[in-house]
């Protein structure tokens, strides 16, 4: 087999360490994730948003645009939307004509796309395809499991008739709804198969109705090989001719090979291995060669159709030589030039489009798109490209006002929360001459940080020889505004507060003592890819299609924190599994291993190793996990035989912890309990520091530290224990365990040489007067600025790459690898340093075990815990964000800002 390396503008850069002036367009934007994105740079690039033009929200532009299509004819460009695309009444509820998903279709017979139609569509899941004739199109109804078709009727398209179902009632695993995913038709145009993403399963349509199903896994097939991984999370189907579907697995990274001559009788004939997580394909015009882009690995698998085997493997990513590269490339989707000689790959990972002419894949180059480009198309000398994300910029108005009714409806109907603000566009650009090509590759280069040098390397290392322990705390959900926005100095705007210093001591003590860093984001717009940025500075293409589709409440799992299908795929076995959780279906074939679909590989590829976690016990260090990572599901209140809320789960021998990721099996704490806000994070703290009084006693404290508080997420208020029952009392108690872990720190043998890092996953739950996604975080311990105000950008992936290279860990991804640590925060001369946690007031109207000479008279509530339950009771607080966020929110700020003793209507 050949294995072709790109040889690329970027790649001179790095080698040859060259300087070169910013050379890009007046749309350049600054990243929540510290990359930079140009997408108008190349010549004659035009970007258009996608308005769908609702009469009741005239100024909505959609979101998460993620494929495109373009008639065979060349003449029509349809871009699909599937993501959140949820807009809010002025009473503060979905509005269903407002919450649809679109086709959008343009005339580009001209070259330049020309919006003529605006089709919607209830759900979907990124498929869509034209017929043969262009006379139909077939768009896959995601968690609707249907198909539905759309005929042109004098120009003008409209369904042909009802959306055929495909008979799902569930997916498989526990609490999962179906989802028809990617999908093609046949040459005759007789025969349409459907990817039943979570049912591991293809559907085939023949002449528009159900003809049958087939299960891809190998034991659902033949008795002998049950319990053998295979076929799973399929996503994307191509099919050549009449007669051979194949389909892409992305749990199992493997392309199945599918025979559909007889359509009632499909039959699978073959499994391809694919380096890395296969997910959109392509087949050359005569069906000779199936082209795979595949996340992780970065590649594109080019497979002989007639052999059913990989014969070659094309880089997506910049590099240099045979030099393996940092991953994150995050190659989504592909295209080839009409005349076939370049393939054209979109990274989602570094905002770029690769242009990879085939004959010589050595003169790959690189053009800039938006932020995370999920699809391109080509036609003629033109390109079409289609980004999911935008900057959300400020949310003010993420309900503000309650002074009266009339302002307070306004309020809820900004749709300020921040999948809403996050916007999808079109870029049209002619094929870049070749005269221009180098500059573009250079200024994607620029924008993700591939030629940047640093002048800190000598501070780390003086760090890294002072420094052997860091303690990493991830909390939930917080903006800047909405805790430190009455701190001064710093740049906040204490009329979006609401959790100031009343109720938030500690956090401000410590910006104050330490650092206020008012500059600082969050990657992920939620949980669902805020975690991922959290812990591997990049995310999967698998979450970025899935969590968008999942908060809009369109069907998905929530699959990226470990469990895939709410099953504990980081135990192996089905027996394991049912120790750990004993309503595991009994199915040898549900997703048998040890294997997460959501998971990063390392940058050496190991499979699923691509976390700091990974990463520090690949490097020599010890590590120790409390809360990151585990599976939630034995906490809900739906299960027959919920974990125990025990308040001391060591002393009782009481395991409520189980990990969810394999590499967390032997360094998790199984005391610690993960996230459940019914539980304080006092209890949590206390379960750490029983550990960490006997690290200090027999000095060996691991190096590193994964430590979760999260109960400033706050809710399930009418099941909280202890009186820790409203959104005060939560936040409270979020910010005392905080400060106690800093306390804790600062009294023990390891104060010289230990660092506390602490951020938000994500900022989702809150307004903020500069960018939605701006949020808190603090760094405590020695050699650290006392007094002072870091308006420096950072961002999550400059906090890991300062826990990295203070620790002497490799990068993650092509993130941190490119971006600096966070230097201005430190001072070698700051040696010494203090912290006394001190429980905020609210707290001494719990019933939480507070030392007596601490909490003075107590703080009264807006609400008392009735209030706060029967305005939440229809809510799922059984994971994270299961509940409409920007509802939340909105119930948040107007029972915070009224006065004690309100209704909730």
């Amino acid at each position: 087999m050949k294995h072709f390396a790109l040889i690329s503008g970027i790649a001179m850069l790095l080698a040859l360490g060259t300087a070169f002036a910013r050379d890009d367009d007046a749309s350049s934007q600054m990243l929540p994730t510290g990359q930079r994105i140009t997408p108008a740079a190349a010549p004659g690039a035009v970007l258009q948003d996608l308005d769908p033009q609702l009469p009741a929200h005239p100024d909505f532009r959609a979101g998460n645009a993620v494929t495109t299509a373009i008639s065979h004819n060349g003449k029509t460009l349809l871009v699909l939307t599937s993501g959140f695309n949820r807009l809010a009444t002025p009473q503060g509820r979905i509005d269903p004509a407002g919450s649809a998903e679109y086709v959008f279709v343009y005339d580009i017979a001209a070259g330049a796309p020309r919006k003529t139609q605006v089709v919607l569509v209830p759900d979907t899941d990124s498929g869509i395809v034209f017929a043969p004739d262009d006379r139909l199109f077939y768009v896959s109804g995601g968690v609707d499991d249907n198909v539905h078709t759309f005929i042109d009727r004098d120009g003008s398209w409209s369904e042909a008739g009802p959306a055929v179902p495909l008979g799902h009632k569930a997916g498989l695993g526990l609490d999962v709804k179906p989802s028809a995913a990617g999908l093609d038709v046949s040459q005759d145009g007789t025969k349409l198969v459907v990817a039943n993403r979570q049912n591991d399963s293809i559907s085939i349509l023949l002449n528009g109705s159900l003809a049958a199903e087939l299960d891809l896994r190998p034991g659902k097939n033949n008795a002998t090989q049950r319990g053998i991984a295979g076929g799973e999370y399929p996503y994307w189907v191509c099919i050549r001719g009449d007669d051979t579907a194949y389909v892409s697995s992305m749990r199992d990274r493997e392309i199945v090979v599918v025979d559909v001559r007889d359509a009632a009788k499909p039959a699978v004939t073959g499994r391809i291995e694919i380096d890395g997580v296969p997910n959109r394909m392509i087949l050359n015009r005569e069906g000779s060669r199936l082209f795979v882009a595949a996340d992780n690995s970065d590649t594109v698998s080019v497979i002989d159709t007639a052999a059913n085997k990989v014969v070659r493997r094309i880089s997506a990513a910049p590099g240099s030589g045979g030099k393996k590269t940092f991953s994150g490339a995050t190659p989504d989707a592909l295209a080839l030039s009409p005349d076939e000689s370049s393939l054209y790959i979109t990274d989602g990972g570094i905002n770029a489009l690769a242009i990879i002419p085939l004959a010589k894949p050595q003169a790959a180059s690189f053009v800039p798109t938006g932020w995370y480009p999920n699809s391109v198309s080509a036609t003629g000398n033109m390109l079409y490209v289609v980004s999911g994300r935008s900057n959300t910029g400020p949310n003010p108005l993420g309900c503000t006002t309650t002074a009266d009714k009339a302002k307070e409806a306004a309020c809820r109907s900004n749709n300020h929360y921040v999948m809403q603000l996050s916007k999808a566009e079109l870029l049209a650009v002619p094929l870049p001459p070749q005269k221009d090509r180098a500059r573009l590759t250079r200024i994607v280069a620029d924008n993700n940080g591939l030629a940047s040098r640093h002048d800190d390397r000598k501070l780390m290392a003086a760090l890294r020889a002072r420094i052997k322990h860091i303690i990493y705390i991830v909390k939930e959900n917080r903006t800047y505004d909405q805790v430190l926005g009455d701190l001064k100095p710093g740049n906040g705007d204490p009329s979006l507060t609401l959790f100031g210093e009343a109720i938030t001591p500690n956090q401000h003590a410590l910006a104050r003592r330490f650092v206020t860093l008012d500059n600082f984001y969050d990657p992920g717009e939620v949980s669902g890819n805020g975690w991922p940025w959290s812990v591997s500075a990049r995310e999967t293409d698998f979450g970025v299609k899935t969590i968008a589709l999942y908060y809009g409440e369109r069907g998905q799992s929530y699959d990226v924190e470990g469990p895939n299908r709410n099953i504990n795929t980081g135990l192996e076995t089905k027996a394991e599994r049912l120790r750990a959780n004993p309503h595991t279906p009994d199915d040898d074939d549900l997703m048998p291993g040890a294997h997460d679909v959501d998971a990063p590989d390392s940058n050496q590829g190991e499979r699923d190793r691509g976390h700091i976690w990974d990463a520090a016990l690949k490097a020599g260090l010890s590590v120790r996990n409390y809360g990151f990572f585990v599976d939630l599901t034995r906490y809900s209140l739906a299960d027959p035989n919920p974990i125990a809320l025990e308040r001391d789960p060591a002393k009782a021998g009481v395991t409520v912890a189980y990990p969810s990721a394999s590499g967390l099996r032997d360094i998790t704490d199984p005391y610690f309990r993960g996230f459940d806000v019914k539980f304080p994070d006092f209890y949590r703290e206390r379960e750490w520091e029983r550990e960490f009084a006997s690290y200090s006693a027999h000095g060996n404290l691991p190096n590193l530290t994964l430590l979760r508080f999260m109960e400033d997420h706050m809710g399930d208020f009418g099941h909280a224990i202890d009186g820790v029952s409203t959104p005060e009392a939560q936040v409270a108690d979020n910010d005392y365990a905080v400060g106690k872990v800093v306390e804790a720190v600062a009294k023990s043998p390891y104060r010289d040489s230990t660092l506390v890092f602490v951020v938000e996953d994500d900022a989702q739950d809150g307004p903020d007067h500069v960018d939605a996604h701006r949020s808190i975080a603090f760094v405590a311990g020695p050699f650290v600025k006392q007094g002072a105000v870091i308006s420096a950008r950072y961002s999550t992936v400059n906090m890991l790459r300062t826990i990295e290279d203070v620790l002497g860990i490799a990068p993650l991804s092509v993130n941190d690898a490119h971006q600096p640590p966070m230097s201005e925060v430190f001072d070698l001369k700051r040696k010494s340093w203090s912290f006394k946690a001190s429980p905020s007031r609210v707290l001494a109207g719990t019933k939480l075990p507070l030392p007596q000479d601490q909490t003075g008279d107590a703080l009264p509530f807006a609400h008392d815990a009735a209030y706060w339950a029967k305005a939440t009771q229809a809510y799922d607080w059984s994971a994270e964000d299961r509940i409409v966020a920007s509802d939340f929110n909105e119930v948040l700020w107007r029972g915070l800002k009224s006065p004690a003793g309100g209704s909730e209507n």
